[in-house]
Formats: C-alpha cells, structure tokens, sequence
C-alpha cells in the first residue's frame, strides 16, 4: 500500500518572516503520520523553515538543485548543501522551470542522478501543454519525458523516485484535469514505468498530481487507484492546504 503524500509547492513567494508565520498557521493542523506532508520552500527560508519544522513529521523540501556538487555556477545550490540543512526532498523538471529557465529531460535526468546520490528523493515533474492536450498526444508526451528522464538509471534508483502528474495548462490557471484525466495520465506513468523497469517496481513508486489541487477537488482526485497524492501551488500557501492534507 503507496503511503499519500501530499507536496507544498511554495514556488517563489514567502519572505524568511513570512515563512515562519506560514509555518506557524500550519503545521498544527497537517503534522500527521497517516500521510507525508512535504515543504518545498523557496531557497532563503529553507533554513527558518527547517528550525520551525523540528519535532513534526512534516519534510523539507527545495524547488530545484544543480546537477553537480560545487562548481563555477552562480546562482546555483547543490545537493549536498540541501542535505546539510535537512532538506528530504526535491521539486526536478516543474512545468516553469521548464517554460521559463529551460529545463530540459536531459537537465531532470542528469538531476535525478544527482539527488539519489546524495539520499534525496526527487519529485519528477512531467505534463502536456494545452496544444498537445487539443491534438490528443498527452499520453505519447508523457511517455517521451519520463524515458528521457529516466535513461540509464537502474532499478535501485528509480525505486528512490517518485513522479508528478502537472498539464501544464492547468498550473495557476484554476483549471483542474478532472478526476478522470488525471487518472489516465497517472495510469499512463505507472505502465511505463513497468514497461521499463517491472510491474512491482512501478507499483511502488509514487504518483501525484499537481494543476489547481484545492480543498474542493482534493477528495475525488485522491480516490484515484494510480494517484498518490499532491502537489500543492497556491492552496499550499493558505489554511486550505490542511484541509487538502486531512482529505478524505
């Protein structure tokens, strides 16, 4: 049985202030251990935010990594420096970095390595855009990021991953896939992943979904038999996220 987990996307919003008063509005209601709750946080409250999460079961996560340990790449933070100040998990590969700092699968696969090296576990990120939704090549889409993203990393690794389900067109929008799409998508990253690797592998690794996931929708997305979760952009940044965590 796949534990729920359930991702806040903070994206680039939250002062170090700001984040503890987030924070504090929360973790009360989403500290649990029926399911996984994970913080992805911008890369300046990572450490407040690390202190204030001491003593919950709630996770630290970043929204992006390098694909090297050191280096000459200002601006850059790396895996290891995410380790050192708690972090668990990382956001690869999410639709705008892709749309607006050119992350490629070549950049996700290089940064899956990456991750699982050093006991992260990345949150893979792979979705349609509208075009491609209207042309009915959402499947053939999906299929193309995760084998790219996935190239020459063995079984042991691939079982340290999980996956997010993100249509690109309903990132911010406050449009949703519906149950049902989201379903077929996510059904869609599970067969591939067994055609590559094998069905027990597959069944294993965890599945979200991520476009517009509220308090309202949470309910009839999670009753999907192939998603595991969500990750969560604006409703993470108010008290509807515990009521999308506590979701039944």
């Amino acid at each position: 049985m796949r534990k729920r987990i359930i991702v806040a996307n903070w994206k680039m919003n939250k002062t170090p202030k700001e984040s503890l008063e987030l924070v504090e509005l929360l973790k009360e209601k989403v500290d649990t251990e029926e399911y996984d709750v994970v913080f992805c946080v911008p890369f300046v409250d990572l450490i407040p935010v690390a202190s204030a999460l001491e003593g919950t079961h709630i996770m630290l996560g970043a929204q992006n990594v390098h694909y090297e340990d050191f280096g000459p790449y200002t601006g850059e933070i790396s895996a290891p420096m995410l380790k050192e100040i708690g972090c668990t998990h990382v956001i690869i590969g999410h639709s705008e970095r892709r749309a607006h700092f050119n992350e490629t699968d070549h950049t996700v696969n290089q940064k899956i390595f990456q991750t699982v090296n050093h006991d992260l576990t990345p949150i893979v990120c792979v979705g349609e855009d509208l075009e491609q939704r209207k042309n009915n090549i959402i499947i053939e889409q999906i299929r193309m990021q995760i084998k790219r993203a996935l190239k020459n990393v063995s079984f042991e690794d691939v079982s340290k991953t999980m996956f997010a389900y993100e249509p690109l067109w309903a990132i911010g929008t406050g449009m949703s896939a519906s149950p049902e799409q989201a379903q077929e998508v996510c059904h869609a990253i599970r067969q591939v992943l067994a055609e590559m690797y094998d069905h027990e592998t597959a069944n294993t690794i965890r599945i979200l979904y991520g476009g517009s996931v509220t308090g309202k929708n949470c309910a009839e997305l999670f009753a999907m038999k192939d998603i595991d979760g969500g990750l969560v952009g604006g409703s993470s940044l108010k008290e509807d996220f515990a009521k999308i965590v506590g979701c039944k």
